[in-house]
């Protein structure tokens, strides 16, 4: 009787235990986040529950956020920027830089488009407010062109892609995975890409109420996914593997992608919040948004030494 008694009370504290274990509601792209850090060995000994929710764009995922029903989550600098003007409730706690080779517009492999220029008049799928539409802005700044010169049809990458693909649109102005797909899969051609024309930059973000109730949380995951993501460096093909089984595409598309992309983690630093000002700056000039802001007030520098910490420790 004695031992049924310790052991309802083991089982009991143990239930208890797992009861007041701390969840992070997590967003994430296209398994993004989740399979580098599988990939990376760094979720074995989580001391509390990740609730991973995976959405095809940042759009969506900011919604999300803004209803409260995720804590933190990986976005484009763009969507970000459309987010903190729109006053939805997050800051940018981490940035993330990749080379700008995987974020394209894209024609069709028979398509006799070959350059920016020939786009003039031509309709462009992408989503509004994305780094996909901060692409064509930038590109038709750089040529002195005006919006009004090209045709954008703003859509959601799964109708953004059946358009494409049915040829109701010229052209598709999109990010990774699904640049690379459409390479590797249906011989897709770059037409242009976002080197030299967009800061590079993807954000980390978290609510305001996440970061004020679930900061260790935040810290932890932040320096476990530096890590990861300072593995992956030098395991692509591992990583590009894992993300291919977790997504069900051939591993080819992910080795394409991430051959080229070199996906790191930063701190947020001057650096940082003066690209985050270039894209604020360029969506304010072309209406996007209606109010300027300061890029300093919509980051979170606080994290920057558990990233740079984690960082040193590779």
């Amino acid at each position: 009787m004695i031992r049924f008694l310790v052991a309802a009370a083991l089982l009991i504290g143990a239930a208890d235990g797992a009861a007041a274990q701390t969840v992070l509601r997590v967003g994430d792209q296209k398994g993004n986040s989740q399979a580098v850090m599988e990939a990376a060995g760094v979720l074995k000994d989580v001391p509390y529950k990740i609730e991973w929710r995976e959405f095809p764009a940042a759009a969506p995922l900011l919604e999300a956020l803004g209803a409260g029903a995720l804590d933190t989550g990986l976005v484009g600098d763009a969507p970000f920027t459309f987010a903190a003007a729109a006053n939805v409730p997050v800051k940018a706690i981490a940035a993330i830089r990749q080379t700008q080779e995987g974020l394209a517009i894209l024609a069709p492999k028979e398509s006799p488009i070959r350059s920016f220029d020939d786009l003039k008049g031509k309709k462009i799928a992408t989503g509004r407010g994305s780094i996909g539409h901060q692409l064509v802005l930038a590109a038709l700044e750089a040529k002195g062109l005006k919006p009004g010169d090209v045709q954008l049809v703003f859509l959601a990458p799964s109708d953004a892609k059946i358009a494409y693909s049915q040829g109701s649109v010229d052209a598709w102005s999109t990010w990774e995975p699904y640049v690379s797909q459409e390479e590797v899969l249906f011989g897709s051609r770059r037409v242009i890409t976002a080197e030299g024309l967009t800061p590079g930059l993807s954000f980390q973000v978290a609510r305001p109420d996440a970061i004020a109730s679930k900061r260790g949380e935040l810290q932890d995951f932040l320096q476990r996914l530096s890590r990861a993501r300072a593995w992956s460096l030098n395991n692509v093909s591992v990583y590009a593997d894992t993300w291919g089984k977790l997504m069900g595409i051939p591993p080819a598309v992910p080795l394409n992608w991430l051959s080229r992309a070199k996906i790191r983690i930063t701190a947020v630093d001057d650096a940082v919040v003066s690209g985050e000002q270039q894209t604020i700056d360029l969506y304010f000039r072309n209406g996007l948004i209606n109010r300027s802001l300061k890029a300093e007030d919509v980051v979170d520098r606080s994290f920057a030494p558990a990233i740079d910490g984690a960082l040193a420790s590779q």
